[in-house]
Order: C-alpha cells, then sequence, then structure tokens
C-alpha cells in the first residue's frame, strides 16, 4: 500500500507534548509537525504545511494504512493505536515525557497477535523544511546535525539510509516490545542521556495519573472535561505558565485561502475563560502559574499593553511568510509570527483588569505589584476608552468602536469600583464610579440598534457580532434584560449556520475584517450561545447544541478553532485552546458547577453574570 506523502485531514490528528511543545500524530503512524525544543521554535517535521520533503516521521505496519483503533490510554497523552492487519495485530504507543534533560518523543512498538511487518521512515529537516541535516548511523543509533540542532534517535533495530530518509524493517511477535527514542538538544551541547523508553512511559502515566487527579469536576460529561483540561495543560509552557492559543500556525480558516495565522503565542484575552475554567475545576496551581505569567508580560508601560506574548512574555513577534512552504493543502501563505500583536484592541486592558480580579475574588494569593499594575491600566483605560480600535477579532479593517471593546473597557473600570468597594483597596472610587457610568450610557445609546432590539458589532453597524453574547456574561446588563434576550436572538438568527455561529459575516458594512474569503463556524463562539441559551432559560436547546458541539470532536476528544460545516471538517489552528476552555466552562455553566474560592468568601459562581446591572 502506497504511504502517505501529504498531510491528513486537520481532524485526524492525535496530540503528543512534554509541557514545553507538541507533536501531532496522524492516523497512519505519521508524526507530521513538531517544533523543537519549543512550542514556537522551527519545525523539524513540517509535513502539516507541505509534504513528506518536509519532515516526518511515520512508524506502521509495512503494509501501510490508517490504525483500526486508537485513543488515548486513560487520562493521560500516551496514545496507542493498533491495526489489524492480515499478519496479525500490533500496537504502537506514542507519547513525549515531561520534560527532562531533554526534548524526546518515545515510540514503542509491541506485538500483539501474529507476525507483523513494520517500516519505520524518518525525515528530519530542520528550519520549517528547509534544511536537511547531516546524519550519521551507527547500529541502532543516528546522530542528525544541522546548525543549532542535534536530534538523535536510539532503537535496537539497525537503521539505514534510503533516498534522504532513515529508515528501518523489522517484524514484531506477541510480546516483543520495540522501542524508539528521539532526543533533540542544542548542537554545541554534550550528547544527552537517552532516556529508557518502558520507565519514561511508567513515569509519562504516573505523571497524568497525578495531575488529572486534582481535577473535582465531577458531573455530567466528565470524560470530555477531563480531556479539555489535559488538551488545555498540554498547551502550558511549564517554564513560564503561559499558555499557547494552539500547537500550530498556518492552519487554514478557510480551506485554500490565506486566513492562516501563527497561533503558538499567548493571548491576553485568554486569561479569565482560561482562570474560569482552571479554578473551576480544581487546578489552582495551574491558574496561579496563568496569572503569574500574566502579571510578568504586561508589566511595564501601560500604553505598550499587547494583546499576545512570546512564551516567556517576550514581545516582538515580528510576521514573516516561509515561501517555499506550499501551506495545508494549498492554503497560503505559511506564516510565522502574528502582525496583529502590534495592534490596538481595546478590550484587552479589559480583559487584564477582569483576569487579575477574577484571580482575587478566587482567593489566589495576592501578587504585591497587582494592583499597582491595576491602577496603571485603568490610567490609561480612562483616557483612551473612546479610541476606535480592532476588536478581539483582530480585523485588518479600518479601526472602528466596536460594542465589545467598549464593554471590556466598562468591565474593568467596574471590576476596579469592585475592588475598593469589596476588597478595601485605595483608589479613586468617586471617578471610577462616573466613568462606569458614562461608558454604560454611551454604549447602550449607540452601540444598540432599537428598531431591530439588538446591540451591533460597532456603533452605526448593521452587523452582528458573537461576542456581544458576552455582555451580560460581564455583568454589563442582566441576563433577563429584553435587550439582552433580543441580541442573543438576533446573534442567533443572523450568525448562524447549520446551529453553529460564525463570529461575524465578513461582508457585513462592506467587509469589516478587511480580508479575502470566507470562514468557518467558531467553536467558541458556539459554546457562548449555548451559555447564552441556557441563561436566557432555554436550557434543553443549550444542552442539545452543547452535545452536538461535542459530536464535532475528533475520535480522540480535540476540538481545533473552527468548523466548515459545508465540508463537515474542523478547520483552522489545532487543537485550540480557546475551543477547549470553552468546553470545560459550558459544561460547568450547564451543570451548575461551583467553586469553592477563598473562605472569607465561601463558594461561589464564577460567572460574572451574576452582577449584571439595569439601566
Amino acid at each position: 500500500m502506497t504511504a502517505r506523502t501529504t498531510p491528513a485531514g486537520i481532524e485526524d490528528y492525535a496530540l503528543l507534548g512534554d509541557l514545553q511543545t507538541a507533536a501531532l500524530l496522524a492516523r497512519d503512524g505519521g508524526i507530521d509537525w513538531l517544533c523543537l525544543p519549543r512550542f514556537d521554535s522551527p519545525a523539524c517535521f513540517a509535513m502539516l504545511l507541505a509534504d513528506q520533503e518536509a519532515g516526518m516521521w511515520r512508524l506502521a505496519p509495512a503494509s501501510g494504512g490508517v490504525a483500526s483503533r486508537r485513543g488515548y490510554v486513560g487520562d493521560s497523552l500516551i496514545m496507542s493505536s493498533e491495526w489489524d492487519t492480515p499478519d496479525g495485530t500490533v500496537r504502537v504507543l506514542d507519547f513525549m515525557p515531561p520534560r527532562g534533560e531533554a526534548a524526546d518523543v518515545v515510540r514503542i512498538v509491541e506485538g500483539v497477535s501474529g507476525a507483523v511487518p513494520m517500516r519505520m521512515e524518518l525525515r528530519l529537516r530542520f528550519d520549517y523544511g528547509s534544511i536537511a541535516p547531516w546524519v550519521r548511523h551507527n547500529g541502532g543509533e543516528l546522530v542528525a546535525i544541522a546548525g543549532p540542532d542535534a536530534v538523535w534517535v536510539h532503537t535496537p533495530v539497525p537503521l539505514h539510509g534510503h533516498q534522504m530518509a532513515t529508515v528501518a524493517e523489522f517484524t514484531v511477535r506477541p510480546g516483543e516490545r520495540v522501542p524508539f527514542v528521539l532526543t533533540h538538544k542544542p548542537s554545541h551541547l554534550p550528547a544527552p542521556q537517552p532516556v529508557d523508553a518502558e520507565q519514561a512511559l511508567r513515569d509519562t502515566e504516573r505523571f497524568w495519573a497525578d495531575w488529572i487527579g486534582k481535577c473535582d469536576y465531577s458531573g455530567r460529561w466528565s470524560s470530555a472535561v477531563r480531556r479539555a483540561l489535559i488538551t488545555l495543560k498540554a498547551l502550558t509552557y511549564a517554564p513560564t505558565g503561559g499558555i499557547v492559543a494552539a500547537a500550530t500556525t498556518s492552519l487554514p480558516e478557510d480551506l485554500g485561502g490565506s486566513r492562516n495565522w501563527d497561533y503558538r503565542y499567548c493571548w491576553l484575552r485568554d486569561a479569565t475563560f482560561t482562570l474560569q475554567a482552571l479554578i473551576g475545576t480544581g487546578f489552582v496551581d495551574e491558574a496561579r502559574a496563568w496569572r503569574e505569567w500574566l502579571v510578568r508580560a504586561v508589566a511595564g508601560d501601560p500604553q505598550k499593553l499587547q494583546i499576545m506574548y512570546g512564551l516567556d512574555g517576550s514581545r516582538r513577534l515580528p510576521e514573516y511568510t516561509l515561501d517555499w512552504l506550499p501551506g495545508y493543502q494549498g492554503a497560503a501563505p505559511v506564516r510565522i509570527g502574528n502582525g496583529a500583536a502590534t495592534q490596538f484592541q481595546l478590550d484587552v486592558w479589559g480583559e487584564v483588569l477582569d483576569g487579575l480580579h477574577l484571580a482575587r475574588e478566587a482567593g489566589l494569593p495576592t501578587l504585591d505589584p497587582a494592583w499597582d499594575l491595576q491602577r496603571a491600566l485603568l490610567d490609561f483605560l480612562e483616557g483612551h476608552w473612546d479610541d476606535p480600535d480592532k476588536s478581539l477579532w483582530e480585523v485588518r479593517g479600518p479601526d472602528r468602536h466596536f460594542v465589545h471593546s467598549k464593554v471590556m473597557a466598562w468591565a474593568g473600570v467596574d471590576r476596579a469600583v469592585d475592588t475598593v468597594e469589596n476588597h478595601g483597596l485605595d483608589g479613586p472610587v468617586d471617578r471610577w464610579r462616573a466613568l462606569r457610568e458614562r461608558i454604560h450610557s454611551e454604549v447602550c445609546a449607540k452601540g444598540y440598534d432599537a428598531e431591530r432590539e439588538t446591540f451591533t458589532q460597532f456603533y452605526g453597524s448593521r452587523g452582528l457580532d458573537a461576542a456581544l453574547l458576552l455582555l451580560p456574561r460581564v455583568g454589563f446588563l442582566p441576563w433577563d434584560d429584553p435587550r439582552v434576550r433580543g441580541t442573543v436572538d438576533a446573534v442567533r438568527r443572523e450568525l448562524s449556520e447549520d446551529g453553529f455561529l460564525l463570529r461575524y459575516r465578513v461582508d457585513a458594512d462592506g467587509g469589516v475584517d478587511g480580508l479575502p474569503g470566507e470562514e468557518a463556524t467558531f467553536l467558541l463562539c458556539s459554546f457562548w450561545l449555548a451559555d447564552a441559551l441556557h441563561n436566557t432559560g432555554r436550557r434543553e436547546e443549550a444542552t442539545a447544541l452543547f452535545e452536538r458541539l461535542l459530536s464535532l470532536r475528533n475520535d480522540v476528544g480535540l476540538l481545533s478553532e473552527e468548523y466548515d460545516t459545508r465540508t463537515g471538517r474542523l478547520v483552522g489552528n489545532t487543537p485550540q485552546a480557546f475551543s477547549m476552555v470553552g468546553l470545560v466552562n459550558t459544561a460547568r455553566q450547564l451543570t451548575g458547577s461551583r467553586t469553592t474560592t477563598s473562605a472569607s468568601r465561601g463558594e461561589q459562581d464564577l460567572d460574572r453574570g451574576s452582577r449584571g446591572r439595569r439601566r
């Protein structure tokens, strides 16, 4: 059978990870994407964005084909793939042990029945497929070096070179276990000590069992929630606590189109939703690490606050294209870096203030710089809340007065007032109350279309925005306000495709985002709709929508950024942290999950919509 030479479907990939980087594994045993040593490092396997010549590692029966069965081993990130072949059955265990001395990918072939011929093919291509390394074979060891990168592969199976690849052929019988260990380390450092594959397997099983053991969510859909949380943990950069938006770059939102972006960075607006998910399921240490990353990243001049940062809080994320890669199934360009990092997006100031307030409400230990930082952010917000911006969707069209952005400015000021009133911290609360009222009055006057009974995407717009569903969630208005009900109904009616939500209509108001092409339904927005239906009393409809969203997960429980209703495919970067966070928070919403916070505040619902104001 001919081996696959181009990328698999986005929905076909499983995630492997070591809390510092991640790999994508296809159903046929091919690892098509791996960046070393970090999430945002250049890929050494970039077949995902081109073909096999850009780098890949396949380990499967010589007869080829996709696995007959596959799944994660329990609540772990260890993938088990089984093939039933004419010669017998074989299992492959794939995983990345939590990082020790170096980054490792471990693959263990296990014979189940019969005598199954196996084939291993490794094509290392550093710098996103552009550099074929110098390779030396020594029996069961391979050493590959190019510039700053060095990779070692250890296995008891003889390896040999063939047409710019390293291959191995062997047969596995019942009870036999054949390991392959790939290790990366900077080329100027001494060779690392190879890990013992079986010990690494036991250590990895123990790590994930201990970690998920902290989960205190036990409601309906608990298996889906646990898998989402494991995925979120896998997207966490352990040295700093930063959480990347996704493990990939340039997977298209529009198949064959140019809406392709690099998501291997940390977005500030993810903070509050992520903190809700982590705190609400018992992962206080991870919530604290994310909060501390947030404070470090935004420290400095509040006028220079960015919407996103690197894994370590670095600010410069210049965007450029890799012209030698054709893109996923021809969707060009392939982008590295993200030009949106320099955009002015007003909502981010509110998101940061809201996230830090949530951490305080939840009883996370106070950070001394946190309130000083918030005061500085509020000073900037006070002088710039009425500036137009690019919105949370990072449009590349003109700046506008986006309603969601104004509402998040309101939310930031509201949290400051609450902090002074209920936590005893010092601030000009009368001035902040007046500012809060001024923003609220303007949004209701300029951002609401009384004729259509809905808030609009921006002042004077005819278009709608799924982010309007967040107005009651952040407390701007209560859920039972007629304007909220009208907005939920309008968004559902005008942005729905087969029951799932678009972020906005790309052709509304003459093309609001300034980009060509279409995009698919946005999964996080669809989770927001389920929340809105639940909170406006339509609980059966909310549950039905949530279960439809769960059905979009791939066979191992992962979601990408979007879902294309025309083709029935997941699209966009994958796995997407925001989608998995949405799953967790909506499950909590629909089950009435409550969270124990600080002893002084007892148990409280961390959904902010309970504080909605009627004005």
